[in-house]
């Protein structure tokens, strides 16, 4: 295996519950975070619903999201940043969230893809 580290970046753009692409998303950088590449977790639109706790998944029969997110910090998965407008346009507080994250604006989502060498969007 090369020593070459890439870095990676991974949108999360959807809600929780409803398809698989939140889970499919974490799945992917629990993975990454196993082979110790750097990686970064964007929450834009509807994913910033993803950090909110107490999720009641076993009311429409979903396994709770919200224990893969707490297994970030466990795998050194420490870099999550949130689309500040999306916190905004859902009325989130960032005291709402338990995780500890950097808020973005635009220029900063922008700059944080142009560092990465790889992007991945779910």
């Amino acid at each position: 295996m090369s020593d070459t580290k890439k870095s990676f970046l991974i949108i999360n753009r959807k809600a929780p519950y409803g398809s698989s692409a939140a889970r499919d998303a974490l799945d992917v950088a629990l993975t990454i975070s196993v082979f110790e590449q750097p990686l970064s977790l964007l929450f834009m639109d509807d994913a910033v619903l993803q950090l909110l706790p107490d999720h009641q998944a076993t009311l429409i029969g979903q396994k709770n999201l919200s224990a893969n997110l707490s297994m970030l910090e466990m795998y050194d998965i420490d870099q999550l940043y949130v689309c500040q407008q999306a916190l905004s346009l859902r009325g989130i507080r960032p005291d709402d969230i338990t995780l500890n994250i950097t808020l973005l604006d635009s220029q900063g989502i922008a700059s944080l893809i142009k560092q990465q060498d790889h992007v991945l969007s779910f």
